[in-house]
């Protein structure tokens, strides 16, 4: 018996949410454009769909693009910087271990900076391997257009993201010293791991209490990091999200986004998610998550 339709959009739907993701860098917002799918999927003629999996990526796509472009303009009026919201990646038979790559954050934040074609076609070229032809079918334009847009966004992306010249293990590693230091309030051995110009960038989103702009420095950025550990400085944090009880309290290095992360916890949900760029054995960049609304996929 033919599988019905409830059943073929199922089959396909953990692909269909890696591909709105990876363009919105949002789970809320992929969720909506893959819940958008399904209901133009349930209205389609499926006798005259000849490959159903391709036929839903491009209706995906299509949603994501459209979002993502009003999303950027709701992102304007958003309270500090704005980071993608992190989600566990536990690669499954419908996407493979080696796309977990693509969804690191470090990588997510630069493509922020492209337009929402050039991310779909980096998205779509780069991490799913689909042909121009069938790319170009999907964004509307000609496949030279496609080809184009695409060398763009390969050369932006190289452009702006950071050499990781560490193993995953060391990076690991990194991070484990990283939040030893921070918890511990040990300011000379956070020094240590930091680059001299390191940049600190934190999403609370107007919600957590969390920096509104970009600390430079690593004076600066350790200060910070330190002070956060603090009773006072936790107390003001749990405070600024809401949670009374964090008796339960913890921070561990856990793999969020296909990559070593620390994540803190607390009142029964996650709290905060730390995500470390390493350059030349030192931290060179840090992606400070609070906002709780980013984190409640993770919780």
């Amino acid at each position: 018996m033919a599988p019905s339709t409830t059943e073929i959009f199922s089959a396909h739907r953990s692909i269909l949410m890696a591909v709105a993701y990876r363009i919105l860098g949002s789970v809320a917002d992929a969720e909506d454009v893959t819940q958008e799918a399904w209901l133009r999927w349930a209205d389609v003629d499926h006798d005259e769909v000849e490959d159903p999996k391709a036929y839903l990526i491009r209706i995906v796509s299509r949603l994501a693009i459209d979002k993502l472009r009003w999303a950027k303009t709701r992102r304007e009026s958003y309270v500090g910087p704005w980071l993608p919201e992190p989600i566990s990646i536990e690669p499954d038979a419908a996407e493979h271990a080696e796309l977990k790559d693509s969804v690191e954050l470090a990588l997510l934040v630069v493509l922020e900076k492209l337009s929402p074609l050039e991310r779909a076609v980096f998205v779509l070229r780069e991490a799913f391997e689909l042909p121009f032809a069938e790319i170009a079918e999907v964004i509307g334009r000609s496949e030279a257009a496609t080809r184009q847009l695409g060398k763009r966004a390969r050369e932006h992306v190289q452009e702006g993201r950071a050499r990781f010249d560490v193993d995953r293990e060391r990076r690991r590693e990194i991070t484990q010293s990283f939040l030893t230091a921070s918890v511990q309030g040990d300011l000379s051995g956070l020094l240590s791991l930091l680059s001299a110009d390191i940049t600190l960038v934190s999403d609370g989103g107007g919600k957590a209490r969390s920096p509104l702009r970009v600390l430079v420095g690593a004076a600066s950025v350790g200060r910070f990091l330190t002070s956060t550990t603090t009773p006072e400085g936790i107390d003001k944090f749990m405070a600024s999200i809401g949670v009374e009880d964090y008796r339960d309290l913890s921070y561990g290095v856990a793999e969020v986004n296909g990559a070593p992360a620390i994540v803190g916890r607390a009142g029964g949900r996650v709290i905060t998610v730390i995500s470390l760029v390493v350059v030349d054995g030192r931290v060179e960049t840090v992606y400070l998550i609070a906002n709780p609304e980013k984190l409640a996929a993770l919780s």
